[in-house]
């Protein structure tokens, strides 16, 4: 059996958002086992597994990914959206637009430490649309 829903997540400033208790909170009632695929229905954001607990985690993300695709550089040729726009979208293309997490037990089978991250590589990148496919 497969389902499927389809949510928004509310705007969120650039960085790296915990967001696993809202995925959750917008699933209906797990299998006993399967496998959750989400996705992220954008070109300048991202979805990943990470650390849950520390909220430096998330910051530090922040400032790498920054670092490592900066903006300002002169050689992207698209920038009629910003000049966050183009790094935004290297940035998606290295982390993702997609996740596979297993089911078991009707729940999400992650680590104690995991947790899911909406990663928003936008200063001002509005609503998310996600589409979670359950698989039993």
């Amino acid at each position: 059996m497969i389902q499927q829903v389809e949510f928004t997540l509310k705007p969120v400033a650039r960085g790296f958002h915990l967001i696993t208790q809202e995925v959750v909170r917008h699933l209906p009632q797990l299998p006993e086992k399967g496998l959750l695929y989400l996705f992220v229905k954008h070109t300048s954001c991202g979805l990943c597994i990470n650390e849950n607990a520390d909220p430096d985690v998330r910051y530090d993300l922040k400032t790498i990914f920054d670092k490592m695709v900066p903006e300002h550089t002169g050689y992207y040729r698209h920038t009629l959206e910003g000049s966050d726009d183009m790094p935004s979208h290297a940035k998606s293309v290295v982390v993702g637009v997609s996740l596979t997490i297993s089911i078991s037990r009707g729940k999400l089978n992650m680590g104690m430490w995991q947790g899911i991250y909406l990663c928003e590589f936008r200063d001002y990148g509005g609503a998310r649309e996600l589409v979670a496919t359950i698989m039993e």
